[in-house]
């Protein structure tokens, strides 16, 4: 004690006080220290989740971003693929109504060719009958005499054999 004569410490107080001292150490770490630490951790362990949540928000809207594009782009390549079955489509109306078009103009042309025919072959027998009642005409006239039948027949004949095939287009009409 002599120790703490010398410097003037009184011995009692200095206990109490350290007593005091640990007193309040335990105090402070039992109302303040635990309960703030504990407040503290607890902030901590929120701000963690926080960023967690976040973290796997941001990832969620990364994998909805791709599957939204991924989407699109399927919808684009059916929406293509519906352009090309349409435009197909309307290509093969188009060629089917084209052939079908030129098969009815086809065989409009060769039933008016037929009836052309027809009708050229009808015009010819006419005009042979008339040219041979006008070769009959003619011949009466010069021989002055009457003819039988037979001699009528035979000369109509020899005309007509004298006489082209086809009459030429501008000698035909009259």
């Amino acid at each position: 004690m002599a120790f703490f004569d010398a410097f003037g410490v009184d011995v009692f107080k200095l206990g109490f006080q350290i007593f005091n001292f640990l007193l309040l150490l335990y105090l402070l770490n039992r109302f303040l220290f635990k309960p703030v630490t504990a407040m503290l951790d607890e902030r901590r362990e929120r701000l963690a989740k926080g960023l967690e949540d976040a973290e796997s928000a941001a990832r969620d809207r990364e994998l909805a971003s791709a599957a939204r594009e991924e989407t699109l782009a399927e919808a684009r390549k059916e929406a293509q693929a519906m352009i090309a079955r349409a435009t197909k489509l309307a290509d093969d109306s188009r060629d089917e109504i084209v052939a079908n078009a030129r098969a009815e103009a086809e065989k409009a042309v060769a039933r008016a060719r037929d009836e052309i025919e027809a009708e050229k072959e009808r015009a010819m027998s006419q005009l042979r009958s008339h040219v041979a009642d006008l070769a009959l005409a003619a011949a009466g006239k010069l021989v002055k005499s009457e003819m039988d039948g037979g001699t009528q027949r035979r000369l109509v004949e020899e005309f007509l054999a004298e006489m082209p095939a086809e009459v030429p287009a501008g000698e035909a009409k009259s």
